[in-house]
């Protein structure tokens, strides 16, 4: 038997995947979450085979759950479920430790089938993923990626230095550099062309 936990914040998508599920042979969902910070707590005291995991979540989004279930809880499969079909997301999402990359335009038959993929031990990519490549990687440092997604959010430089306790120059030349690396004619091209490739 395959201990599923479904982690989705929409309610409705959330319950129809917990009755897709329920009704599969070899297959039992032991619980459910509507954001990162339960899907961990839930994890830990269900001990799960096999975490379905929507990458989109309030707070703490999916890849940064699927971190933390690597450390915490090796033994437990994570096979991401989600709409984002960029492969700067599939990328951050294997590296992270989730086993599988499946899009929400899955049908009901081959979710089941990458569960049982995950949970003996493969990995599955969703082959709709455009371009499906793994290795495409941020030419961004982690913090220059860091210094974007809060410029992405609306924070000014100045902001984004008291957020980070940097000065303000090393945030400027960060931003700077990340607009150059990307071949960005703007800082707001820049963020455009980071989220376009799943990257922030």
């Amino acid at each position: 038997m395959i201990k599923v936990l479904v982690v989705e914040d929409h309610a409705v998508v959330r319950s129809g995947l917990v009755a897709l599920l329920s009704s599969e042979l070899g297959m039992q969902v032991v619980g459910q979450a509507a954001d990162g910070e339960a899907a961990l707590v839930e994890a830990e005291r269900l001990r799960p085979d096999v975490v379905l995991l929507d990458i989109d979540l309030p707070a703490m989004d999916g890849i940064a759950v699927a971190a933390a279930l690597a450390e915490q809880l090796p033994e437990c499969r994570v096979l991401m479920l989600t709409a984002l079909d960029r492969p700067g997301h599939l990328s951050r999402a294997m590296s992270a430790g989730a086993s599988g990359y499946l899009l929400k335009s899955a049908t009901p038959t081959e979710t089941a089938d990458a569960i049982r993929r995950v949970a003996a031990g493969g990995r599955v990519i969703d082959p709709r993923m455009r371009g499906g490549r793994v290795d495409e990687v941020s030419p961004l440092t982690e913090r220059e990626a860091e210094v974007l997604r809060l410029a992405s959010s609306g924070a000014h430089a100045r902001e984004i230095a008291a957020d980070l306790f940097l000065s303000l120059g090393t945030v400027r030349n960060r931003l700077s550099s990340a607009v150059g690396k990307l071949h960005a004619r703007t800082l707001v091209d820049a963020v455009r062309i980071a989220e376009g490739h799943g990257w922030l």
